[in-house]
């Protein structure tokens, strides 16, 4: 289980994260929603270790984070981040295996190509094994670096996951299949926590739903009980129409059309 407790995260005087609190179970799937500058990214900054919270607490499967060593914290914790900044030339291959780096000391093992090989697979871009990562479209890339984050995990169901805006330059298909493999991940018992800004995926894909606003949490709870046409002006100022998929019995959120004059 992921528990967080009462986090708070300050930058020059102002409050990015304000008492927040949750819990995420084995085999779960959590989806954190937001406007612009709620706070989302700060949060799984904080969740993957890159911010320090000014206060408040983290605890991964029983143990606080300061607990674990860099080593043993890396076999069960992997970021996929927003912002993936590479400018040295690597084929494919040797990204995805770079996820595997916690699990050797010298050289990888055939387990370790074994699981390049299902990971990359997995997320469609075996075909790029050997070409120059620099090459690839941006959706392309994407997927690369989440093959990568998979790899390094992919041993301990007991892992956390974190997706900081996964399918943010994946065409439909990819946006769709992402968030179906970490569905499948929490089946296999991984706890899953993921930041998108369509709330119909956030139905779809999600077990539960944490809604941010001004760095505090607003909403917390399944789909069916947060995702209500009030709750959705709160946190995006939209108007819209939230209907039951009656094959899924999940909700669904039309947008009414919105219109601006220029005159």
């Amino acid at each position: 289980m992921l528990r967080v407790e009462k986090i708070n995260c300050e930058l020059k005087g102002r409050k990015l994260l304000k008492d927040i609190t949750f819990q995420v179970r084995k085999g779960e799937v959590l989806a954190v929603l937001g406007a612009n500058g709620a706070g989302k990214s700060t949060l799984m900054g904080v969740l993957c270790g890159e911010k320090k919270p000014d206060s408040g607490h983290i605890y991964l499967n029983g143990k606080s984070l300061s607990a674990y060593d860099a080593a043993a914290l890396s076999r069960c914790r992997a970021m996929l981040s927003q912002q993936q900044q590479m400018t040295l030339s690597f084929k494919v291959e040797e990204i995805v295996l770079m996820g595997r780096y916690p699990h050797y000391r010298n050289t990888p093992t055939a387990h370790d190509y074994k699981v390049l090989a299902e990971t990359m697979e997995l997320c469609g871009v075996t075909a790029f094994a050997d070409r120059d990562f620099l090459s690839l479209s941006g959706g392309e890339q994407q997927r690369v670096h989440l093959a990568r984050v998979l790899a390094q995990i992919w041993d301990n169901p007991d892992a956390l996951l974190l997706l900081d805006e996964p399918i943010s330059a994946l065409d439909l298909h990819y946006q769709q299949k992402v968030l179906a493999i970490a569905r499948a991940l929490a089946r296999k018992g991984f706890m899953v926590v993921l930041v998108v800004h369509d709330v119909n995926f956030a139905a779809m894909y999600a077990d539960r739903i944490l809604m941010l606003k001004h760095g505090r949490k607003l909403f917390h709870g399944t789909p069916v009980e947060v995702l209500a046409q009030q709750e959705i002006y709160t946190i995006f100022s939209v108007e819209s129409n939230v209907i039951m998929n009656p094959r899924t019995l999940k909700p669904y959120v039309q947008l009414e059309e919105m219109d601006i004059d220029l005159e």
